[in-house]
This record gives C-alpha cells, sequence and structure tokens, in this order.
C-alpha cells in the first residue's frame, strides 16, 4: 500500500471521528484522519454526562483522545479540510485544500452539523456557554435559575414542558407574535414574551438580560433554542447519500449511509447530541466498517 493509499479516511476529527479512528487503529486498519479543526461546540467551556470525563473542556477531551488514538501505529491524522470525492467502493479519491490526494477503500464521515443562528446580537456570542440546546447536557448547570426558551413554533409546548423539570422560573420568548397555541403553555403556568428582541446582553457569553425593541428588559441565566442547521459537509449529500426528513444523513444502525463503502458517525446522523452519543457511533460504525474490509478480503 503506498504512503497515500488508506484503507480507511475519517473525514472529521472530533468525539465521533476519534472514536472511529481508535477502533479501525485497534482493528490494525491503515487509517487517515483529516480533520479542519472547528468542532460545533469549540466555544462551550464544560462538557456534561459523559462518564469520567464529566465537567472538562471540550477541548481537553479531544486533545487527550487524539494522543491516545495516535498511540496506535496504523493511524495518521491531517490538519486540512476535505473538498472534493470521487470513485467508488474500494477505490475512493480524496482531494484537500492543501492539494493533496488520498486514496481509500472505505470512507466514514464524521463532520457534524452547522447551526444556523438567529440574527439577534448577543447571540452567536453565547452559543453553547449560556444559550443551549440540551438540558442533558447543560441544564444541571442552570437548574432553578431564571431560564427562557426562544421558540415560535408547535414544538413549545413539548419544549416546555421538559425544559421545566429544571427550574420552575421559565419563560417562553417569541421573538414576536406567537405562530402557536398559548393556551397549553399558560396551562403550565409559563408566560409567553411576545416582544421582539433586540439583542442578549452578556458578558464574555454569560447571559444577564434580554433587551427588546421597545427598551424593556428581561433578567435571564440561560436560554434554551433548538437551531436550524445545514450539515456541515454537503459532500455526502452530493455523493448520493440520502438524507432523513430532519437533514441529518441516512444510516442504518450500524451507521452505514445509502452509498456503498461510506459510513457516517456523530452529530451529522442524529438530532441526539452529545460527546457520549458521538463516542458510541463512532465505536459502532468503525466496528462494523472493519467488518465489512475482513468480509470482502
Amino acid at each position: 500500500m503506498n504512503e497515500n493509499e488508506y484503507e480507511v479516511i475519517v473525514v472529521g476529527g472530533s468525539y465521533a471521528g476519534l472514536s472511529a479512528a481508535m477502533t479501525l487503529g485497534r482493528s490494525l486498519r491503515k487509517t487517515l484522519i483529516i480533520d479542519s479543526g472547528k468542532p460545533c461546540n469549540r466555544q462551550t467551556p464544560h462538557s456534561h454526562n459523559f462518564m469520567t470525563q464529566d465537567g472538562r473542556k471540550p477541548s481537553d477531551i479531544a486533545q487527550d483522545a487524539l494522543k491516545q488514538v495516535l498511540h496506535y501505529g496504523t493511524v495518521q491524522k491531517a490538519d486540512d479540510l476535505v473538498i472534493d470525492v470521487r470513485g467508488q467502493d474500494q477505490n475512493f479519491l480524496v482531494r484537500t485544500k492543501s492539494g493533496a490526494i488520498h486514496e481509500a477503500k472505505k470512507l466514514l464521515f464524521a463532520t457534524g452539523i452547522k447551526d444556523l443562528m438567529p440574527d439577534i446580537p448577543g447571540f452567536a456570542e453565547s452559543w453553547g456557554i449560556t444559550v443551549i440546546h440540551c438540558p442533558y447536557c447543560h441544564g444541571y448547570e442552570v437548574r432553578g435559575k431564571n431560564t427562557g426558551i426562544l421558540v415560535n413554533d408547535e414544538s413549545a409546548d413539548q419544549f416546555a414542558r421538559l425544559i421545566k423539570n429544571w427550574t420552575p422560573h421559565l419563560k417562553i420568548f417569541a421573538n414576536g407574535e406567537a405562530q402557536f397555541d398559548k393556551t397549553m403553555i399558560k396551562e403550565l403556568g409559563l408566560d409567553v414574551i411576545e416582544k421582539p428582541i433586540a439583542q442578549i446582553v452578556h458578558q464574555d457569553g454569560y447571559i444577564s438580560s434580554l433587551q427588546f425593541a421597545d427598551d424593556s428588559s428581561e433578567k435571564l441565566d440561560a436560554l434554551y433554542y433548538r437551531p436550524a442547521f445545514v450539515q456541515h459537509c454537503d459532500i455526502p449529500e452530493k455523493f448520493g447519500c440520502e438524507l432523513t426528513d430532519t437533514g441529518h444523513l441516512k444510516v442504518t444502525e450500524f451507521q452505514q449511509t445509502t452509498v456503498s463503502g461510506i459510513y457516517a458517525v456523530g452529530d451529522c446522523t442524529t438530532p441526539f447530541r452529545s460527546v457520549a452519543n458521538a463516542v458510541a457511533q463512532g465505536n459502532i460504525g468503525a466496528a462494523m466498517l472493519n467488518h465489512e474490509l475482513i468480509n470482502e478480503s
């Protein structure tokens, strides 16, 4: 096998990609991780709900994981960006931004998703810090605090029921006229604020209040939001991999996409976004990919 020939190329080197690479390394597979260094949680100060790593900085977990993965001699990493994929199962050509061309029998995408932020000053700066999407990842840290949910569709009722488990001090912010039935929200004892939001007032991502277009404000410690998203990497879709109705890459229970020889793991495949889930998917996908290579040898 030549220098630029690999059995597997893993596109994306965060938790799912590193987990997959570790499994492949332990399976003696010549593997290349290609990663551009922009994980979606790069702003998040602490990771939670992942055993033995609870409360650690996400980048620290990833750095330790990379050291452990590269301990396996068959695994290499390139700090680069994949811009094109050609070929087919057993014979993929991967081209990167630096101009490198690599060959691989199989591909595994762990490229995540790109959150689409609302055009509210202060939102992007607070995302992943006190503007959060997941109570299982961050809810305990803001339990009992003044909390809001930014939502303006029919998911408001179920979203409110979920977050109310963590705090009774909860309000719904529609950022304009509510496009949902407010009756059930009021039955929960919650207020619906329909004022347009002018900005999120924060210090280094830590919210102190919401300021509205009418110059009034609301004291707040945390704000939940479920953003729309697009695939961080559109190459699998362009290559023919199907998407689900939610916009995720369609995979089997073994993380196989609809294109032969291509697997996908992590946030690009599921709405359940957590470090623990990404690691689990990486492990499963790589193990099944290895079985596929064994069966084809």
